[in-house]
């Protein structure tokens, strides 16, 4: 069955694209629960008008996160976790506590999903964590985990 996400799925496929999935999971799951529509021709133009839309908004947004890319550059944020003698946290650090210190350190609100990192997290040191802003302008933090 082929359909249009309307939301970002993780293993199944990004905003707008059109897929391939099983019947049911389809049927049963992605269109019941609002996540994707049936890729016909009438969903198809419809599809086109949504990602022109979505474009000029996206497009609008460019400046502001250029502008918050420049304002990241150079900081460095510090993470506050609990840690044993040897320097190994408990637990891990995850771009939900990156998110957070962005809101608080730095006064800016990004989504977690748009913070990667590229290795676990789990001991005190410095570390840097990718941000995918937008599909032209991707930057980097730098964060250090510092014990409480």
């Amino acid at each position: 069955m082929d359909i249009i996400l309307l939301k970002e799925l993780d293993k199944v496929g990004g905003k707008h694209e059109i897929v391939k999935v099983k019947d049911g999971y389809g049927r049963n799951f992605l269109i019941p629960q609002g996540l994707a529509i049936v890729a016909n021709a009438g969903n198809r133009k419809m599809l086109n008008e949504l990602v022109k839309q979505e474009d000029k908004k996206e497009s609008k947004r460019l400046d502001e996160y250029k502008e918050m890319a420049a304002k990241l550059d150079g900081v460095t944020l510090k993470i506050g976790a609990k840690a044993g003698t040897s320097g190994k946290i408990f637990g891990s650090v995850t771009n939900v506590q990156i998110a957070n210190a962005l809101k608080e350190q730095a006064g800016i609100e990004i989504e977690r999903k748009k913070i990667v990192l590229e290795e676990e997290v789990k001991s005190i040191g410095t570390y840097s964590a990718k941000l995918n802003l937008h599909k032209d302008v991707q930057t980097s933090v730098a964060f250090e985990i510092i014990e409480e």
